[in-house]
């Protein structure tokens, strides 16, 4: 049985694939917006905080979405910057430090308590991406638009001595007239919005 589901995964991938290539492709600006401040984070970080390369874990990593349209071709959505986990991170150190955080990127980090004695900064933060989807199905007279997101974030703090963990997934969805890729851009930031705004207001 999970042969058989492993096969149809890697079938419809590879359809999905296929339909891409003929498809028109457009680049979507990943960017995180915060609609809070957040003044005592470096008394949860400290002065200096590691970013860790993010992980992409989805089967499909060359795009994030598709619209489906009533007739005619389909079209396909990806990161800007490329790839996802570039953008996401680049978006979070961005945000950190208008937020007044010393940010910087350290090579590796294996998410466990003990290897935070062997880096430099305050803490470490990393990012696991296990869904990054948005579909666009256009009916007759309307577009019925899904999108999931769920990023599992790894916060070590050294002065604890422990990692913490947040599972963060969100789920929208919305019936427009008309998908556009800015539609579906605005979407993906305001769900990328609530995931770091509620991380960062009790990330442990």
């Amino acid at each position: 049985m999970k042969l058989m589901v492993h096969s149809l995964l890697i079938l419809s991938l590879i359809f999905f694939a296929l339909n891409c290539a003929e498809a028109k492709t457009y680049p979507l600006s990943l960017h995180y917006q915060s609609k809070k401040e957040f003044p005592s984070l470096q008394q949860k970080f400290g002065f200096t905080l590691g970013i860790a390369p993010f992980k992409d874990e989805r089967q499909e990593t060359s795009y994030i979405g598709v619209h489906v349209p009533f007739q005619g071709l389909m079209t396909c959505f990806e990161s800007n910057p490329f790839p996802l986990e570039k953008a996401l991170q680049e978006s979070l150190i961005n945000a950190l430090s208008r937020f007044g955080m010393k940010v910087v990127s350290i090579s590796n980090w294996d998410g466990l308590p003990v290897s935070l004695k062997n880096i430099d900064t305050d803490s470490v933060l990393m990012i696991e991406i296990k869904k990054f989807w948005t579909e666009g199905k256009a009916g007759l007279f309307n577009t019925n638009i899904k999108t999931k997101i769920q990023l599992v974030i790894h916060l070590g703090v050294k002065n604890e001595r422990k990692v913490f963990t947040k599972n963060n997934e969100f789920e929208n969805e919305v019936t427009v007239l008309r998908s556009t890729p800015t539609r579906v851009e605005t979407i993906i930031n305001q769900i990328l919005g609530d995931i770091f705004d509620t991380f960062l207001s009790s990330p442990y």
